[in-house]
């Protein structure tokens, strides 16, 4: 994902349960089984490949049977190797023994495990990159010789297919995440193909968008089939049936890499329940997937946080770091910092972080409001301090009046004016045009008699801001265009 803009929260399990996630991954399960099978008779080639005649034992050792159990011990010997499982002991011998890194994972601590499956995860993304060599026999003559192979006839850039592979997991990841997001639920292929394609704001897709979702539907069919078994995904692969060339009835299912028959546009594809949108494929990532693809999108400087995250830091960091969040998000994690700290002492520095006259400095209050209405009744003494400071004596008044306390008294007319500026500068800083920004300016001229006449004095950074605001958004004329005039009068005084 190349935007890096923070990405909305993750909430991740704790690592004791992620790292025994990492262990029951059957390819990491598998190489850790040959790392301890190694014997002073295990032999290697010159890349580290375990010899082909020591294939049957590996997948005797495994207990795999079938015509794929070699190229399944294959697989899970060259993970052992490239995470350090297994070590080449003697390269003139071709002798290898167990790793280092085998004993992180019988007596490491869950860091060093999810560490160790890091690594598997990144080689198995690289193998997940290759495409599909079966193309190659294409390149062999009549008589099985093997002729000249010219690669570039492929049509494969290695870069590219990482990076469209790294950008569907990623966008995968944005789907997991996002305040809409179904609740660990999985993510039809041909949406997640299209994302991928299909520009968001384009209505219906044209017929060589639906062929390029196709085709890379059959890409992703391989991909995630070779990413399950290291625990990333769980997937539901596209049904065989659907891979049957459409004009010949009597064949059997097209080789992988042929097109599939069309999939269902990229916006009926968004009901997971729907049995024909299933059968084109269906994935979601595991918790162990989410910690996996967080990991990868923070060594890429992408902005993606944890829920937690924040939790031993200030109040500052708190308000600041929530500012981004999805509504439900800031609550979670503002209820996280809260439960570690004594509730008087929490809204003293809630509030302290609060003031400021800077850009973020409403969107704070808000988030600080938010944050003192999940502390109990012991914060009054917090809320009381402030009840004459210029920036917080509002919101106190609020939170004191929402309680039904005794002796607040009431605020004037100036702090009214300063509050209301306040909290549509910080709503607009929070959600842009929103619904809930329309309602509060729609009702401002009519909670407040002659409300502009009075707001463009009000000494608030952001009072124009606010005022051109409401005019762009007020439905009604007449008001927006008072609106205007006033933000007009706002920014000639300022400027003076």
């Amino acid at each position: 994902m190349s935007d890096r803009s923070p990405l909305p929260p993750v909430r991740l399990a704790s690592e004791p349960q992620l790292a025994r996630d990492a262990l029951a991954a059957p390819l990491l399960a598998r190489a850790a089984r040959l790392a301890r099978w190694v014997g002073p008779g295990t032999r290697v080639d010159a890349g580290g490949a375990l010899l082909e005649e020591q294939l049957p034992s590996a997948a005797e050792a495994l207990e795999l049977t079938g015509d794929d159990a070699a190229a399944l011990a294959s697989e899970a010997w060259r993970i052992a190797v490239d995470t350090g499982l297994v070590e080449v002991a003697d390269e003139a011998e071709g002798a290898v023994a167990a790793g280092a890194e085998l004993r992180l994972l019988t007596g490491g601590s869950p860091h060093d495990v999810l560490a160790v499956w890091l690594t598997a995860l990144d080689a198995v993304l690289a193998d997940a990159s290759v495409p599909d060599l079966d193309g190659l026999m294409d390149a062999m003559d009549a008589t099985g010789a093997a002729s000249a192979v010219d690669l570039s006839s492929l049509d494969w850039d290695p870069q590219a297919e990482a990076e469209f592979l790294e950008g569907v997991l990623g966008n995968l990841y944005l789907l997991s995440v996002g305040e809409d997001a179904p609740a660990g639920g999985p993510v039809p292929l041909p949406a997640l193909a299209a994302s991928m394609i299909v520009p968001s704001d384009l209505g219906e897709p044209t017929n060589d968008m639906l062929e390029q979702v196709s085709d890379a539907m059959m890409r992703l069919d391989d991909q995630f089939r070779l990413l399950e078994p290291v625990g990333l995904v769980e997937y539901r692969p596209v049904d065989e049936a659907l891979l049957v060339d459409a004009g010949e009835p009597g064949e059997s299912a097209a080789e992988p890499g042929e097109a599939a028959a069309e999939p269902p546009a990229p916006g009926a594809a968004e009901a997971p329940e729907d049995l024909d949108v299933a059968r084109y494929g269906m994935v979601r990532l595991t918790p162990l997937g989410l910690y996996g693809m967080r990991a990868r999108l923070l060594d890429a400087g992408q902005a993606a946080p944890a829920l937690g995250d924040l939790t031993d830091k200030g109040a500052d960091a708190l308000l600041d770091g929530t500012a981004a969040y999805p509504p439900a998000a800031t609550h979670a994690e503002t209820e996280q910092w809260l439960a570690h700290r004594e509730p008087l002492t929490a809204a003293r520095e809630l509030l302290a972080a609060a003031r400021g006259a800077d850009a973020g400095a409403p969107l704070r209050r808000l988030r600080c409001q938010q944050a003192l209405s999940l502390v109990g009744a012991a914060a009054e003494p917090a809320l009381r301090e402030v009840l004459d400071d210029p920036e917080l004596g509002g919101l106190a008044r609020v939170w004191l009046s929402e309680r039904g306390l005794a002796d607040v008294p009431p605020p004037s007319q100036d702090l009214i004016f300063w509050l209301t500026i306040d909290t549509v500068a910080a709503q607009l800083a929070a959600e842009g045009d929103s619904e809930e920004l329309h309602a509060l300016v729609q009702g401002l001229a009519d909670q407040h008699s002659g409300f502009f006449a009075a707001a463009w004095r009000v000494d608030h950074p952001q009072t124009a801001d606010v005022l051109e605001a409401v005019g762009r958004l007020h439905p009604d004329k007449r008001i927006a265009k008072e609106a205007r005039k006033a933000a007009f009068k706002a920014r000639s005084e300022r400027q003076d």
